[in-house]
């Protein structure tokens, strides 16, 4: 669902904005075929938002998976127009964990720690008040100093199986928890089938 509305959304924008530049914060889908053919349509991939400096003012489409923060702002400070196609899902995690972050909480997130959807969520709380956690090895090393609260979340795409085994290893070191299931639904079913 996410990802195609995110290719939508590129599309979209290509028939609306003729003429004027669209570039897509890294490949809008793990598609080479879909990826290609927007580069026909003049869309270009960037990586980072040192790669727009220099280029032509224009929109940056932010893809399904999601960025941190710090991304938005300077897309914005470097006078491009964003147009954020973040599937609603990783949104409601951002949100969450901006939320539980400023409220005290430290943030466990499920997932591999190199995924970009991850290195978004991170980027939407206290660094130093956030973890990631996407094996048991990881779960079961995992402590923390003070006696503080905790929100855990998962990313999107995480197998929920594993997600609730680490969520027990946590949860018998004896914190104060709170449990956000945040794998999305068309996730959890296709496991299942």
């Amino acid at each position: 669902f996410g990802v195609k509305r995110a290719v939508d959304t590129v599309y979209e924008q290509v028939e609306k904005q003729m003429g004027k530049q669209i570039y897509t914060y890294g490949p809008i889908i793990h598609n080479e075929e879909v990826v290609a053919d927007l580069e026909k349509k003049g869309v270009q991939v960037i990586h980072s938002t040192d790669e727009l400096k220099g280029r032509p003012k224009g929109t940056v489409i932010i893809r399904s998976h999601g960025v941190e923060r710090k991304i938005y702002d300077e897309i914005k400070a470097l006078g491009f127009e964003i147009v954020d196609a973040t599937c609603p899902f990783v949104l409601k995690i951002h949100r969450l964990v901006e939320q539980y972050s400023r409220e005290g909480y430290h943030i466990i997130i499920i997932g591999n720690e190199t995924h970009p959807e991850v290195e978004g969520i991170k980027g939407w709380s206290d660094p130093a008040e956030t973890s990631v956690i996407g094996t048991c090895e990881e779960a079961e090393k995992f402590t923390l100093s003070s006696e503080k609260k905790v929100c855990i979340v998962s990313q999107t795409t995480f197998n929920y199986n594993k997600f609730q085994e680490l969520v027990e290893i946590v949860n018998e070191k004896g914190y104060d928890i709170i449990v956000l299931n945040t794998i999305c639904n068309a996730t959890e079913e296709r496991q299942t089938e």
